[in-house]
């Protein structure tokens, strides 16, 4: 017994957020499966999309652009939501909006500060910067590029840098390099000053953990910097009591709290505790970390045959973090319930 089974239409790949670089060509994917003849056409921000030299369509689905830009005089762009449309003899389908940025390395938001440090604490230098894609930081002293070999000095990510135990030779003029694939900009300098020898002081916390929100498995890095003297103890906890677990988890530093490859289990408020040594003084500082999931379906609807007059059930299903709203489509335009047709809660 041969079983044949005909796909009316479906995709087989569908288009993906993409970060573009001006002046260079981009590709956004449309592979589709099902009875032909099949046509392709795209759409930007909803309105379809003219080819000829600047844009094509090749035999595949896929769309290039051949010289992405913005245009400065008019401010056009070709960033924005792209989406494919196939269409047969069945109907037509609409793919997921794929998001287009147009990649830049903006101005600093904000640039290290100059700062005072005994002898012996703690100094905290810190840079902001948006970049599409996020750019990534290093730091020069005296326009050299700094060392993080020496344990004593932890880089973050986000471009924070801690030097713990400050000695002398730590004094210089510190600036962030931040750079991505549309530029490297430098920040303006800070001077790190170290003063005399420290005297007994109770724990502080200079900087805390901040509230967070990534996805599933990605990595979470909440800060914890504390000075005193004699040097405090950094430790961590969940608010809810819950143990924070060893697999996954990383500390940077003296004691920042790296978590990899983040779960929905990670969620929750962080306690950064620093404890003076051989004592019950302490200091505390606390975040939340929120771990969302990103929609994705467990049920599809499936292709159906009735006879005129028949009644049709199509089921649709999907998970995710915080849960996903979901919405029908008929050839591409949105469904809304009418005399024969009805919407149930369960999305059915």
């Amino acid at each position: 017994v041969i079983i044949i089974i005909i796909i009316t239409l479906a995709f087989l790949t569908e288009p993906n957020d993409v970060i573009a670089v001006r002046d260079r060509p981009l590709m956004l994917d449309c592979q589709v499966e099902g009875e032909g003849p099949i046509s392709i056409t795209w759409r930007r921000n909803g309105i379809p999309m003219a080819t000829g030299d600047r844009a094509m369509v090749l035999s595949n689905g896929t769309l290039l652009i051949r010289n992405f830009s913005k245009r400065r005089e008019s401010n056009e762009t070709d960033a924005g939501e792209y989406d494919c449309a196939a269409q047969n003899r069945y109907g037509m389908l609409i793919s997921r909006k794929a998001r287009v940025q147009l990649a830049s390395l903006p101005k600093f938001l904000s640039h290290p500060e100059s700062v005072a440090v005994d002898e012996g604490g703690v100094a905290r230098l810190t840079c902001q910067v948006n970049g599409i894609p996020e750019a990534k930081i290093a730091w020069q002293r005296d326009r050299r590029p700094l060392s993080t070999a020496d344990p004593r000095y932890t880089l973050l990510p986000n471009g924070v840098l801690q030097i713990t135990g400050v000695r002398r030779t730590d004094s210089g003029l510190f600036r962030c390099v931040a750079s991505n694939i549309a530029n490297t900009r430098y920040s303006h300098e800070a001077q790190l000053s170290v003063t005399g020898s420290r005297i007994y002081q109770e724990p502080v916390i200079l900087s805390g953990p901040q509230n967070l929100t990534i996805n599933v498995h990605q990595t979470a890095i909440l800060e914890c910097i504390a000075t005193g003297n004699p040097r405090p103890i950094v430790s961590w906890s969940r608010l809810d009591g819950r143990s924070i677990g060893v697999e996954g988890i990383q500390v940077l530093g003296t004691g920042n709290l790296m978590i990899s490859d983040a779960t929905l289990q990670h969620s929750g408020v962080y306690v950064c505790s620093a404890n003076r040594p051989g004592s019950r003084s302490r200091r505390t500082a606390l975040g939340r970390l929120v771990v969302q999931a990103p929609p994705e379906f467990v049920q599809w609807p499936q292709s159906v045959s009735r006879p005129a007059g028949g009644s049709a059930v199509f089921s649709c299903t999907a998970s995710g973090a915080p849960e996903p709203h979901l919405i029908w489509l008929k050839n591409g335009k949105l469904l809304t319930p009418t005399g024969n047709v009805k919407l149930t809660n369960g999305n059915t």
